[in-house]
């Protein structure tokens, strides 16, 4: 049978004191575990690298590790080699000493001197004399050569301002914003914008533009600036007939317009021709400046509708009438109506058109719709409503006003109110006014 140790008697002085009214508890490891610990303890000593006091590596330590240094690197206090000698400090204000220029030096720049720079948005801007400054920046306090502004940014305010002139027609304020601009290099760009975006627009609109191109000339818009927005305009025509078919025909009487307005010099059609030969929008204006009265004719190039007083527009109204009677073409009549671009004033052309129709078939009544001119007129009236031209509102007005005027038309005509009521019944027939009127 094996002798097996006997173990130790279990007495107070191995356990601790059982009663303890100072708290220090019973060891929370026995004695045997503290000596296992103790002995690994040893054992990684022996192992560590001993560095020697005073040493790199041990100053190199203790930054990393030193608690009492500041616990672990921190690269701000690094002195960037030399010891931190020559390293830039932001904060000791040797940045801000002003250092005077010697006004013999070669170098020696008197805006610089001022601290005023001369700044260049665009290449090639400041002019050669170099004396020529845009303007003083009110913001920097600093003179500014060239643009203010890129060219993008100036399209969208010369287009913003060319809008506005189309509702209010005020040309002084489109100048003034010019002018403000300050972008003088940009400024062949205003004849281009101004005339494409008045294409798509009506007879009114093109006639405004070509009186503001002649309230831009010369300042602030010189020879040279109209000149070569006309050659852009005429350059970019091909994506211009992409929206606006007519273009072309339209930028024609533009050119020869600003000829008549003194705009541009007669010389520019010669000197056009001559490098596009064969150019059809520079013969059109050519042909434009060749008819007889061509001066009072291009006044009124683009039609009755370009905001001439009414009384012009009236007379407009009766020689077209006229005409339709004598030809009786539809496509015609219907032609020269739109182009009038006055939608708003359709009633007094009915009204015209159908007193001259009483007026022709004579004081008594006719019955021969062949030859009748008032049936003339209300399938002329038809057409227009048909094709969307005239609307059966400026039908109705018109009628309505031939009601009142009726005990004056009977002075001439006699069978006015007759006729008054066929037209009407005709009108109703063709569509032109609704049944129920």
């Amino acid at each position: 049978m094996a002798d097996f140790a006997k173990k130790s008697e279990v007495t107070i002085e191995t356990m601790g004191k059982v009663h303890n009214p100072t708290g220090a508890g019973v060891r929370a490891v026995s004695s045997g575990v503290q000596r296992k610990a103790a002995s690994v303890a040893a054992a990684d000593d022996e192992l560590a690298t001993h560095v020697k006091e005073g040493t790199a590596k041990r100053n190199i330590t203790r930054k990393k590790t030193d608690p009492a240094v500041g616990g672990n690197y921190d690269s701000k206090s690094k002195k960037m080699g030399g010891a931190g000698k020559g390293k830039w400090d932001p904060m000791d204000g040797a940045d801000s000493e002003h250092l005077e220029l010697d006004k013999d030096d070669p170098l020696y720049d008197e805006e610089a001197a001022d601290n005023k720079y001369n700044l260049t948005t665009a290449e090639d801007a400041i002019p050669a004399d170099g004396k020529d400054p845009t303007l003083m920046d009110g913001i920097t306090d600093r003179k500014v050569y060239g643009p203010m502004l890129t060219l993008a940014e100036f399209k969208l305010q010369v287009a913003e301002a060319v809008k506005e002139y189309f509702d209010a027609s005020d040309a002084d304020e489109v100048l003034r914003g010019i002018i403000e601009l300050k972008c003088r290099e940009f400024h062949p760009e205003v004849v281009k914008k101004a005339i494409s975006l008045s294409l798509d627009k009506g007879p009114r609109e093109r006639e405004i533009i070509s009186k503001l191109l002649t309230h831009l000339h010369p300042t602030p818009l010189a020879d040279s600036d109209m000149e070569a927005g006309f050659e852009l305009l005429l350059d970019s025509l091909d994506d211009l007939c992409i929206d606006c078919p007519d273009a072309k025909s339209m930028v024609g009487s533009f050119l020869a317009r600003a000829v008549v307005d003194e705009v541009l010099p007669p010389a520019f059609l010669s000197n056009r021709n001559n490098s596009h030969p064969g150019d059809e929008v520079v013969e059109k204006a050519v042909g434009l400046l060749s008819r007889e009265h061509c001066t009072a004719r291009l006044e009124h190039v683009w039609g009755p509708g370009d905001g001439r007083p009414v009384s012009e527009l009236k007379d407009v109204m009766d020689q077209l009438l006229e005409e339709y009677l004598l030809s009786r073409e539809l496509d015609e009549a219907a032609r020269c109506v739109r182009e009038m671009g006055s939608s708003h004033y359709h009633h007094e052309l009915l009204k015209r058109g159908v007193k001259i129709a009483m007026e022709k078939d004579g004081k008594d009544h006719k019955d021969d719709a062949a030859t009748s001119a008032l049936d003339a007129m209300a399938a002329l009236f038809s057409f227009l409503v048909k094709n969307s031209i005239v609307s059966e509102y400026q039908v109705a007005k018109g009628i309505s006003r031939l009601h009142k005027l009726i005990p004056d038309i009977k002075l001439d005509v006699p069978a006015a109110e007759a006729m008054l009521s066929e037209f009407e019944e005709m009108a109703k027939e063709g569509g032109c006014l609704p049944a129920s009127t």
